[in-house]
C-alpha cells in the first residue's frame, strides 16, 4: 500500500472468533445499546416536557443527553453489524466518519462537563446573582462554544490523521476506529504528529480539569460555611453526580491514553477503549437520575403516563 488513497477499507478488532461468542457479544452490545438509548431518551423527554426541569442544569443535562446518545451511536452499532455478520470491515469513508464524530461528541461532552462546574459554582457560591450568570442567554451561548470547539477539535483531528500516507497495512488493533490506532499504520514519520496531536488534546483536557477542581474548590469553600446541615446535604447531593461522571470519563480516558506502553496489551486496550466510549453513555442517565428528586419525579410522571 503506497500511501492512503490505496486503502479502501480497515479491518477492525474482533471481540471474539467464535461464532457462539460473537452472538453473545452482539446481544450484550444491543442491551447496552437500548439501556443507553432508553436512559438518555427519557432524560430529553422529561427535560423538554416538564416545566419545572427548564432550568440551566437541566438544560446542560439535555445537551449531555444529546451526546451521550450520539457517542454511543457512532461506535457500538458498527460493533454491532461486524459481530452479527461476522465480519471486520469499515470503510476508509466510514472510519474518517468515525473518528470525526467520536472526536466531537467525547471533546464535546467533556466541555459540557466543565460548563456544569461553572454552573454549580454559581448556584452555590454566587446565589444572589444566578439568573445574571448563568440567563437563558448565557446558556445559549455556552451550549454554542460547547458544540462549536468540540467540532473545531474533530475537525483539526480527522484532517490532521487521514491526511497522512498509509502503508503500514490496514488492520486497526481497536474496535473502532481510532486516531493512535490509524497513526500507527502511516509509513511517514509520525512521531511529531502525534505528540502534537496529544500535547493539544492534553493540553485542552488539562484546561478544563483545571477549571473544574478550581470550581469545586471555591464550592467546597463555600458549603463549608452553611450553617445548616439540610444545606450542606443539599449541595453535596447536587454535586456527586457531576462528580461521579467526570472521574469516570476522566480515568478511562487518561489511562488509555497516557498508560506506559509496557502494560498495554490488544486485550486491555479493547477494555478500556469500551469503559470509555460505551459504559459512560449508558450509565450517565442513571447516575444522574439517582440523585436529582425532580428529574425521578418527571421520568415517574412520564413513565406513568406512557402505561
Amino acid at each position: 500500500m503506497p500511501n492512503s488513497s490505496s486503502v479502501s477499507e480497515f479491518l477492525v478488532l474482533a471481540f471474539a472468533d467464535t461464532r457462539e461468542l460473537q452472538l453473545l457479544h452482539f446481544g450484550l452490545f444491543l442491551g447496552i445499546y437500548l439501556a443507553a438509548l432508553l436512559g438518555n431518551g427519557l432524560i430529553l423527554t422529561a427535560v423538554a416536557c416538564d416545566h419545572r426541569l427548564h432550568t440551566p442544569m437541566d438544560f446542560f443535562l439535555l445537551n449531555l443527553a444529546l451526546l451521550d446518545l450520539g457517542c454511543i451511536s457512532t461506535t457500538l452499532p458498527k460493533a454491532m453489524a461486524n459481530a452479527l455478520w461476522d465480519t471486520r470491515v469499515i470503510s476508509y469513508q466510514e472510519c474518517a466518519a468515525q473518528v470525526f464524530f467520536f472526536l466531537f461528541f467525547i471533546s464535546a461532552e467533556y466541555y459540557t462537563l466543565t460548563v456544569m462546574s461553572y454552573d454549580h459554582y454559581a448556584a452555590i457560591c454566587k446565589p444572589l446573582h444566578y439568573g445574571s450568570l448563568v440567563g437563558s442567554r448565557a446558556c445559549a451561548q455556552m451550549a454554542a462554544a460547547v458544540w462549536g470547539s468540540g467540532f473545531l477539535h474533530a475537525v483539526l483531528h480527522t484532517a490532521t490523521t487521514f491526511s497522512l500516507p498509509l502503508c503500514q497495512g490496514n488492520a486497526v488493533d481497536q474496535f473502532f476506529c481510532e486516531i493512535s490506532q490509524i497513526l500507527k499504520l502511516s509509513c511517514s514519520d509520525t512521531y511529531l504528529r502525534e505528540v502534537g496531536t496529544h500535547v493539544f488534546s492534553v493540553s485542552l483536557v488539562f484546561g478544563c480539569f483545571l477549571f473544574i477542581v478550581l470550581s469545586y474548590v471555591q464550592i467546597l469553600r463555600a458549603v463549608l460555611r452553611m450553617p445548616s446541615e439540610q444545606g450542606r446535604h443539599k449541595a453535596f447531593s447536587t454535586c456527586l453526580p457531576h462528580l461521579a461522571m467526570v472521574s469516570l470519563y476522566l480515568s478511562a480516558a487518561v489511562f488509555a491514553y497516557l498508560k506506559h506502553p509496557s502494560i498495554s496489551s490488544p486485550s486491555l486496550d479493547l477494555v478500556v477503549s469500551f469503559l470509555y466510549s460505551v459504559v459512560p453513555p449508558a450509565v450517565n442517565p442513571l447516575i444522574y437520575s439517582m440523585r436529582n428528586q425532580e428529574l425521578k419525579d418527571a421520568l415517574v410522571k412520564l413513565m406513568t403516563r406512557c402505561v
